[in-house]
């Protein structure tokens, strides 16, 4: 039986990083998809290029997806037949995280609905035609997922993690002192065992 396991980067990550992790995946073809854009519309292409060509060469397909890689995953592939999703630090659900950047920066939507896109100190452009694409395009997922959560993230809310895990087909895995960016020798450590024991 043909197993692939199909990897999406978070934000400035590349297709390359599947090579980190092929040692966690005896019997499983490791395939990076490689996407140039950050905002769902443009990434639905190449996931949903990438899955189709899968399909036709394996029997089983799993998805390995990092940060925002997990948000675009859900947003393209909710529908296809997946058996096993792998999410490291999840952007699960990415209304709330644009609100709480709008919080950060003191943005109100009606602010934001006026300028259309507005840059923030911390490094993201907030934009209303991403928020009105998420609000329009609502996620149902129901495919049994594995979720890697940081202690320490200071991107995603544990309270946003927890709904997600209470509505859905989901585990939760919680590192003690870990960051939403998983780099350290310990986290990487931590995430490698994790990866190995779910995908027995």
């Amino acid at each position: 039986m043909k197993k692939a396991i199909l990897y999406v980067h978070g934000k400035g990550g590349t297709h390359t990083e599947a090579e980190n992790y092929k040692k966690n995946c005896l019997g499983f073809d490791i395939i990076g998809i490689d996407y140039k854009y950050d905002v769902p519309w443009l990434v639905q292409q190449p996931l949903k290029h990438a899955y189709d060509t899968a399909y036709k060469q394996y029997d089983k397909i799993f998805i390995l997806a990092n940060s925002i890689g997990a948000y675009f995953v859900m947003n393209t592939l909710q529908n296809c037949k997946i058996e096993k999703a792998l999410f490291i630090s999840p952007v699960l659900d990415m209304e709330q995280l644009i609100l709480d950047m709008m919080n950060w920066a003191n943005i109100s939507e009606k602010k934001l609905r006026e300028k259309s896109e507005i840059p923030t100190d911390f490094g993201e452009t907030l934009s209303w035609k991403y928020l009105c694409y998420v609000r329009e395009h609502p996620i149902n997922w129901t495919i049994p997922t594995e979720i890697l959560y940081g202690e320490n993230d200071n991107l995603i809310t544990k309270k946003t993690i927890n709904i997600f895990v209470d509505h859905h087909n989901a585990h939760l895995t919680v590192m003690k002192d870990g960051e939403h960016w998983f780099h350290t020798d310990k986290q990487l450590f931590f995430l490698d065992n994790w990866m190995k024991q779910a995908l027995k």
